[in-house]
């Protein structure tokens, strides 16, 4: 079974979370999900220098990155997934979509509304605790 390590920023605007959904894929079920941005770490990149990169890379955007929040492992059909999930602070909500097909901006309570990734699910229920 492949592995995958990735690294996802849970990227802050004073209470709102940032939200992005996937563009339409082969695979069904990540299809059209919502996520938490970022991808994978290149060789030679700490977790942190790979976030920064993806952010720049798909959001056009440079946060703050906190030290790690999650790290969730999680098998799909194809892959296993290993996520490193970091919280951001940004002091913007302009971003600029490179590879989603569409953001919301979303408060803690109702993150639960939008249709996850399963990966991501672990993240949105532990924010959802530390309310």
């Amino acid at each position: 079974m492949k592995k995958v390590e990735v690294v996802a920023a849970i990227i802050m605007f004073e209470n709102e979370i940032f939200c992005a959904q996937r563009a339409e894929s082969s695979l069904g079920y990540i299809s059209r999900k919502y996520e938490f941005p970022g991808g994978k770490i290149e060789e030679g990149e700490t977790k942190k220098e790979a976030l920064k990169r993806e952010l720049i890379e798909e959001l056009n955007i440079e946060t703050n990155i906190n030290d790690l929040y999650l790290t969730v492992v999680h098998q799909y059909p194809d892959f296993e997934l290993t996520m490193h999930s970091f919280l951001c602070k940004t002091n913007t909500k302009e971003i600029t979509l490179n590879e989603h097909i569409s953001s919301r901006w979303l408060e803690k309570e109702d993150l639960l509304n939008l249709d996850w990734a399963a990966a991501d699910l672990p993240i949105v229920h532990k924010l959802k605790e530390d309310e």
